[in-house]
């Protein structure tokens, strides 16, 4: 699943290609908008709102867009060919006189009243990105389970927006604790500091083309992805497991020596056992 910083870079590319043009093309490729035609209007802007998309265009109508596991908006040059996938994949396209934008596998797709878009996105927490950030009220919105495991909450968009599974594994290594471990059971110091850590983070990475949370050149990343190679701090094997209830793959890596805290439930690891033997571990 896209972080947040991607989605607030796709919303800039959208923004960058069609603000302030008129649209001379529409094309809606799911049943449910077929007939709707946007052209003459002008786009006003898009917006990221957490993980979803919000284009507004003349008239108060907004499409609401969100990427999930697979979804992408791809801007193309006047006559330039369209990367992005086979064309079947495509949900919709916006094309003004010298740009195209391409929404490929878009799960979701809505054309909204724009006095009615904050239905689309009223269950989120306050967005790490966004003008309504507000760490205290993240902080409170995470410590409102404390049985829930930290991983867990952080994901959950309701409590605070951005956070996927990579600041996730991220985010619980640079705290030193593992992604199951109990928010009850958080030291409170880095409770407090977890929210301004997880915003100076997808703060400092949505200008990048490469995401880094290490600042160490050639080693981006402390624990995603790296199992089993050795944790940068530690040397001890990077591991990695499922966390959640099993509807989504999630693998989440964790370094065993550096993190304190529960290690994953017993079977979690199958999903990636395979994966994880064939890459030497």
């Amino acid at each position: 699943m896209p972080e947040g910083d991607t989605v607030w870079q796709a919303a800039r590319r959208l923004h960058d290609a069609l603000a302030g043009k008129v649209l001379t093309r529409s094309d809606f490729r799911v049943p449910r908008y077929a007939t709707v035609d946007l052209a003459g209007r002008t786009v006003l802007d898009t917006v990221s709102r957490g993980k979803h998309l919000l284009t507004r265009v003349e008239g108060g109508l907004t499409l609401h867009s969100h990427l999930r596991m697979e979804g992408a908006w791809k801007v193309f040059g006047s006559g330039e060919r369209w990367k992005g996938g086979p064309a079947h994949q495509i949900r919709i396209v916006l094309a003004t006189a010298d740009r195209a934008a391409v929404g490929y596998r878009l799960p979701v797709l809505e054309l909204l009243r724009t006095s009615e878009e904050e239905r689309a996105v009223r269950h989120l927490g306050p967005d790490l990105l966004g003008p309504d950030w507000d760490p205290d009220l993240a902080l409170t919105n995470l410590l409102a389970d404390p049985a829930r495991q930290l991983g867990e909450a952080l994901l959950d968009q309701r409590n605070l927006a951005g956070v996927g599974n990579v600041y996730k594994c991220e985010l619980c290594f640079l705290l030193g604790v593992t992604p199951w471990l109990p928010m009850g059971a958080l030291p409170a110091d880095s409770a407090a500091k977890l929210p301004a850590l997880a915003k100076k983070l997808l703060e400092a990475n949505r200008d990048r083309v490469v995401r880094r949370t290490t600042g160490l050149r050639g080693q981006d990343l402390f624990v995603y992805g790296r199992a089993p190679r050795p944790c940068l701090r530690c040397g001890t094997s990077v591991r990695v497991a499922d966390q959640g209830d099993g509807s989504q793959e999630r693998p989440t890596y964790w370094c065993p020596a550096c993190q304190a805290g529960p290690a994953p439930p017993p079977g979690s690891p199958q999903r990636w056992r395979e994966r994880y033997r064939r890459s030497g571990g």
